[in-house]
């Protein structure tokens, strides 16, 4: 519901924005006394000391050493996120794996753990059953380090719509609510449970922890069995009216191709996907599932030995991501593309093949810089996590209601 700006603010409305405000101040500033944080904020001294005091209660903020304030005057107590109070749970869905991991609010990595399985067939309520599990030994061992861990986002490759229905191609699901995969994974955190696309929360990952924040608006590629695409403009998630931007792969760029799992021909993952690749080049890549890394170093392997079978295929790949990618670009004008999950590991064979292709289907001059993800595969259960965080510092109060 909008505010009516013409309207007097609540007093908790009020205070719930100033706790929001000063703890993203805290977190840019630490350590930082009471009368710097003042300054910085252009609350009075009697407001933060009351606002640190709510943080502090909640978790959120300590005090630490000794601050010098400028070069006159006595040193004060310096104010700083607690990174062992309250933290957020990613957990990460695919065809091949489960994943979890946890960040405290200082955004550092306090556990990750993945488990390899077969879940293409699975039921929606057989995975979420799986998911309960990990997710409890994240919560346990964030428990053991002292956090609270406040809430949780699962990231799944498929659509996601408005009304909480999920259609995934990959696991032949379709109009799976939401709830199904959530009411048995979490019920106990102090914020909700939610779900989000993958590539989305891969985007996410990239500007919070990888090469995205200087890019200004860009999309990030996951590349994985399926490939998806997030957008990112001014700082925030693209999602189109449906909630359904950003399905990269589903782009034909063969139209007498096989058909796809979403009913389509010739669509982009049968050629670029990460299973597409490993069965052009005669690896078998859903034979042994614990060897999910192994598979891809597989086919590292025979491109680092100039196996010509492989790099064609690997060519091919890069080429169709790189026309599928301008059709994108042309109605985007997105500053940088970056190129994560699988792609990131075959940079040195795909990139050339891909800014080739863009190139060639570029209305002008000027193209996108293309950008290898420093985070490959982790950037979705970073962006996971990180939504969580970022949750927190944007309303801080929600933990004391």
């Amino acid at each position: 519901m909008p505010i009516d700006i013409g309207a007097p603010m609540r007093h908790a409305t009020m205070r719930e924005r100033n706790l929001a405000v000063l703890l993203g101040v805290i977190a840019e500033h630490q350590p930082a006394t009471r009368a710097q944080l003042a300054a910085l904020t252009g609350f009075t001294k009697t407001t933060v000391s009351n606002l640190i005091a709510v943080l502090a209660d909640a978790g959120l903020v300590h005090n630490g050493g000794m601050v010098h304030d400028g070069d006159r005057g006595r040193p004060g107590t310096g104010v700083l996120v607690d990174g062992a109070g309250a933290a957020g749970l990613g957990l990460e869905v695919t065809v091949d794996y489960l994943a979890a991991c946890v960040l405290d609010l200082g955004r550092r990595v306090r556990y990750r753990h993945l488990v390899t399985a077969d879940n293409r067939n699975r039921r929606p309520e057989e995975i979420a059953a799986a998911l309960s599990l990990l997710a409890g030994k994240a919560i346990g061992s964030a428990q053991e380090q002292g956090l609270t861990v406040a809430g949780a986002v699962v990231a799944v490759p498929g659509l996601l719509d408005r009304s909480g229905m999920l259609r995934a191609p990959s696991f032949r699901w379709r109009d799976v609510p939401a709830a199904t995969l959530l009411d048995r994974v979490l019920r106990e955190l102090r914020l909700p449970t939610k779900l989000e696309n993958e590539a989305n929360l891969a985007a996410l990952g990239e500007l919070w922890f990888g090469a995205g924040r200087p890019l200004g608006d860009f999309l990030h590629v996951s590349g994985e069995i399926g490939i998806g695409a997030g957008i990112i403009l001014n700082g925030r998630i693209f999602r189109g009216f449906h909630g359904f931007a950003g399905e990269l792969g589903h782009i034909q760029v063969d139209p007498d191709g096989p058909q796809c799992a979403c009913g389509a021909c010739g669509c982009l993952e049968l050629v670029a996907g990460r299973e597409a690749m490993l069965r052009a080049v005669g690896l078998e890549p859903l034979t042994a599932w614990s060897g999910l890394d192994e598979q891809i170093s597989a086919l590292i392997e025979l491109l680092e030995a100039g196996d010509r079978g492989a790099m064609e295929v690997v060519r091919r790949a890069g080429d169709a991501l790189g026309r599928a990618l301008t059709c994108i670009v042309k109605g985007l004008d997105p500053g940088a593309i970056v190129l994560g999950g699988t792609f990131s590991r075959l940079a040195a064979w795909i990139l050339q093949p891909t800014e080739a292709a863009l190139r060639a289907g570029a209305l002008y001059e000027q193209t996108p810089t293309v950008v290898i993800s420093p985070l490959g595969g982790d950037a979705v259960m970073l962006g996971a996590a990180g939504q969580v965080i970022e949750d927190i510092y944007a309303d801080p109060a929600v933990l004391l209601r």
